[in-house]
C-alpha cells in the first residue's frame, strides 16, 4: 500500500503562509481548530490521514501561548496516526538566550529546543538567531535545520539594489552578510554596535567605499528598530542620500517603524516569516525545497 502524501496542518495565524507552502509542494493544507477556554487553556483538534507524514506550520513570534498549542498539536497528530511530525516555524523564538548572562537566568534556548525536539522528528526554520551556537542540531534532540535567507534576499537585491552598499549593523551579521554580498556582487561593510538598553544603541561605522550613494542596512531581526536607526545617522553624514532597510524577521514592536522613518530610512522591506506590512520577500520556496528533498 502506498504511503499517503504528506499533509500540512496550520493554525489560523499561519494559514496564509501554509497555503503558499502547500501550493509549492502540491500538498493538502488542513486548518487546526483552536478553542480557548475561559481560563486561557487551549483545546486543539486536527483532521489527519492515518499514516501520512504531518507538517505543522506556525511562526513563533509572540511565542508563549503558541508553543503550548504547537506541543498539543503534535500530541493530537500522533494520536491521529501521523507517520512522522515536522515543525516548520519560519521564525523560531527563544534562540537568543544561549547562555546564562546573569545569575539566576535560564538557558531558554535549551529549554525550548528540548520541548520541540522531543515532540517532533524534524524542525525547520529560517535564519535562526544563533550566536555562540553554530547549528540548531546542537540544541534540538531531533533533526533541526536553519535555512539561510540569503537566496531569497539575493533575488530581491539583484532586481532592485544594483550600485548600493550593503551594511551590517554589528559583527554578528558579518558571516551571512558576506555571503549575501558575494551572491549579488555588491560591496559591504560591517559596523560596531554598542547596546546600553533595548532601545539605547549606537553604531560606529568603518571606512566606507567611495562611489555608492545608496545604502541598504541588512539585519536578521528588527524589533525596536533602534539598531537600524542608529546606523542611519553616520551614513547620512558620510553622504548617502538614500538609506533602506532589509530585514529577515520583522518583529517591529509598536513605534519601531516610526523610529526608522524619523531616522531617515526611506524604505523597509522584510521577508514573510512574520506577517507585517513590510513583507515583500517570500521564503516559502526555500522551505518547500527543503521539504521536497526530505518530506519527513
Amino acid at each position: 500500500m502506498a504511503t499517503p502524501r504528506p499533509e500540512i496542518h496550520a493554525f489560523p495565524d499561519s494559514l496564509v503562509f501554509a497555503r503558499k507552502l502547500g501550493a509549492a509542494l502540491g500538498w493538502a493544507v488542513e486548518r487546526a481548530e483552536v478553542h480557548h477556554f475561559p481560563d486561557g487553556e487551549s483545546r486543539i483538534r486536527v483532521r489527519a490521514t492515518p499514516g501520512a507524514p504531518a507538517i505543522v506550520v506556525r511562526s513563533l513570534h509572540d511565542p508563549n501561548a503558541k508553543l503550548i498549542e504547537v506541543l498539543l498539536t503534535a500530541d493530537a497528530l500522533r494520536r491521529a496516526g501521523a507517520a512522522s511530525l515536522t515543525l516548520v516555524a519560519p521564525y523560531l523564538a527563544y534562540m537568543r538566550q544561549d547562555r546564562v548572562f546573569a545569575p539566576g537566568e535560564p538557558i531558554s534556548q535549551r529549554v525550548v529546543g528540548a520541548l520541540l525536539g522531543g515532540a517532533f522528528e524534524r524542525v525547520l526554520t529560517v535564519e535562526a538567531h544563533l550566536h555562540r551556537v553554530r547549528a540548531l542540531g546542537e540544541v534540538f534532540p531531533c533533526r533541526a535545520e536553519s535555512l539561510p535567507a540569503a537566496p531569497a534576499l539575493a533575488r530581491w537585491l539583484t532586481e532592485r539594489s544594483q550600485g548600493a552598499l550593503l551594511l551590517g549593523p554589528d559583527e554578528e551579521s558579518e558571516p551571512w552578510l558576506r555571503s549575501l554580498a558575494e551572491a549579488v556582487g555588491l560591496p559591504f561593510r560591517v559596523g560596531r554596535k554598542t547596546r546600553s538598553g533595548d532601545a539605547d544603541v549606537s553604531v560606529e561605522l568603518p571606512a566606507l567605499p567611495a562611489g555608492p550613494t545608496r545604502a541598504v542596512l541588512v539585519d536578521d531581526i528588527a524589533s525596536t528598530g533602534a539598531t537600524l536607526a542608529a546606523a542611519v545617522r553616520p551614513l547620512r553624514a558620510a553622504g548617502f542620500g538614500v538609506v533602506e532597510a532589509l530585514v529577515v524577521h520583522a518583529i517591529f514592536a509598536p513605534g519601531a517603524l516610526e523610529r526608522l522613518r524619523s531616522a531617515g530610512i526611506t524604505r523597509v522591506t522584510s521577508t514573510d516569516t512574520i506577517p507585517h506590512p513590510s513583507n515583500q520577500i517570500g521564503v516559502a520556496p526555500l522551505l518547500a525545497e527543503a521539504l521536497a528533498a526530505r518530506p519527513s
